[in-house]
């Protein structure tokens, strides 16, 4: 039935963005792709619309956040390839057939793949800033699909963020997304982190696989968990230190060098572990959250 991936959409009452992620996935696809959609509350419709349109998806009566709704979708994937895109992505022609023929050239599934993100406001240091509209009432979709390859952008390293793709034993070896860092600061790096500890170095953005991304900022709805933190303790250096010594996050990928600054990269993770200590003294031994804010999220799927 399916010959390309299970796009996993986790969306948190943005009912409109998210009709149009799902358009632009069938209108723009060159495969047949599984859609699944994890619902939190769905107070705004958003539960009875994946319903009437036939959609996977898996449901929690609050938000649950991020990791616990990719894991929950995962059980729905009926794919080799889970693809993660925010809901207020829209996937542009030839999204999918870039990486299809990234992944037939690899040759084998230790891998991980982006694409790049078009985004009206925030370039960073993956993607190109290219604004047609911040809003569905703003944006030209029409311009955007006449223009969106006309914009410099090659391949980079250092895949690290949706929209990501993985190969399902790959994610299962590692476990999938980390409970903990719910409701998800950090969560993706986090995977990256964990996909090097197996040995999956083959961390690849495409500069022809592209998406456009409204910066909608979910997050700021959410009580953030203190993702900075956490990571640092858990791996022993900050994500700035694996971003930009190890991954090598944005460099082009054409001029990657395999080789590693060891002594530089020692030099500052031995910087980190001070930093952790610093951490572990201002906010007391041990990053929990609220019992209260956490048994609100404990809560039935379907």
């Amino acid at each position: 039935m399916y010959n390309g991936f299970s796009i996993l959409i986790p969306s948190w009452n943005n009912l409109s963005f998210l009709k149009l992620c799902v358009q632009s996935i069938r209108k723009n696809s060159a495969m047949q792709h599984q859609i699944i959609v994890h619902v939190n509350d769905g107070s705004d419709g958003t539960l009875q619309w994946v319903k009437e349109e036939g959609l996977d998806y898996t449901y929690t009566q609050q938000n649950a956040g991020v990791c616990i709704a990719m894991n929950m979708m995962r059980t729905k994937v009926k794919t080799d390839y889970i693809y993660f895109v925010n809901d207020d992505m829209y996937l542009l022609p030839g999204w999918d057939t870039a990486l299809m023929a990234e992944i037939n050239s690899i040759g084998h599934n230790r891998f991980y793949l982006s694409s790049t993100m078009i985004q009206p406001h925030d370039r960073n240091d993956v993607g190109v800033c290219a604004d047609y509209g911040d809003s569905l009432e703003t944006f030209r979709e029409e311009k955007l699909l006449a223009e969106y390859m006309q914009h410099p952008r090659g391949d980079w390293q250092g895949a690290t963020r949706p929209p990501s793709l993985v190969h399902r034993d790959i994610w299962d070896t590692v476990g999938g997304y980390s409970i903990e860092l719910s409701p998800g600061m950090y969560s993706d790096p986090d995977f990256t982190a964990k996909l090097l500890f197996i040995g999956v170095t083959y961390l690849k953005g495409l500069g022809n696989s592209r998406v456009y991304h409204f910066e909608t900022k979910t997050t700021g709805r959410v009580k953030r968990n203190d993702g900075n933190t956490q990571f640092l303790l858990k791996w022993g250096m900050s994500n700035s230190v694996m971003r930009r010594l190890i991954t090598r996050q944005g460099e082009d990928w054409e001029k990657r060098d395999k080789s590693l600054d060891v002594e530089r990269i020692r030099s500052k993770r031995d910087m980190s572990k001070w930093k952790a200590v610093w951490y572990l003294l201002r906010k007391g031994f041990g990053i929990t959250h609220n019992i209260e804010e956490t048994s609100e999220s404990i809560t039935p799927w379907i």
